[in-house]
């Protein structure tokens, strides 16, 4: 912790701030299409681990068949 006293750089001037800054506005909210594009790896990535895509997909499957298609 006492190394964080002496730093070189200002806080939030780093590369991951800026990388975090992307899209935003001027007024400081990210554009809507943005942020989706930041969530949908995360969510896509969330729903194979926890098996959620198998289960979208049985219940497209039976929509389909339901569907005659």
């Amino acid at each position: 912790m006492a190394d964080t006293a002496g730093r070189s750089t200002p806080r939030g001037k780093g590369k991951l701030a800026a990388l975090a800054a992307l899209g935003t506005r001027p007024g400081g909210q990210r554009h809507p299409l943005v942020a989706v594009a930041m969530v949908l790896p995360l969510a896509a990535l969330l729903g194979l681990v926890s098996g959620w895509g198998r289960t979208v997909l049985v219940q497209a499957s039976s929509v389909a068949g339901m569907l005659g298609s």
